[in-house]
């Protein structure tokens, strides 16, 4: 990250990913997102734009070696009409640029906020929320191991299958 002029948010980003491992979550959030009251989840609020914040997210995660990203998107940010929301084909063609090759899964809005829901009640969540306007454009960043995959844990349960303890 440009150290000489890291924002406030980026300087936080910087401290916490060290710290979060898997099932920890990073939220980049439209300007609507809601603050949220359980103490393991923490905004901030950048004024900055959507997409640029995305890509310091990202580029962060895949430096930080020992964690990568499940990263999931609205479903319904497909279906949200130009006629509605200036400007969302133009994001949504953005987004799948910079997340191109990434793996991201799209669900219900209500279904990722029920993910991070639970999480919340354990781990910690860095919500950080920019000056997007468009609904449904929040882009969740789900903390996994960065070493470590699950067909790694198949094998090894099935090493110790049968094995008592």
């Amino acid at each position: 990250m440009k150290e000489a002029i890291a924002s406030e948010w980026e300087r936080r980003l910087d401290e916490l990913l060290p710290l979060f491992g898997h099932r920890n979550w990073i939220v980049v959030a439209d300007s609507a997102y809601p603050a949220q009251s359980k103490p393991g989840i923490e905004t901030i609020a950048t004024g900055e734009d959507q997409l640029q914040v995305v890509q310091t997210v990202k580029d962060a995660i895949a430096a930080a070696g020992h964690v990568r990203a499940n990263i999931y998107l609205d479903s319904e940010v497909r279906f949200v009409a130009e006629d509605d929301a200036p400007g969302v084909v133009d994001y949504t063609r953005q987004l799948d640029g910079i997340l191109y090759g990434a793996g991201v899964k799209h669900m219900l809005h209500e279904q990722i906020i029920a993910r991070l829901d639970e999480s919340g009640e354990v781990f910690r969540i860095l919500v950080i929320k920019t000056n997007m306007t468009i609904p449904y454009t929040s882009v969740f960043f789900e903390m996994d191991c960065g070493y470590w995959d699950s067909e790694a844990e198949e094998r090894l349960r099935e090493a110790m299958a049968g094995t008592t303890f």
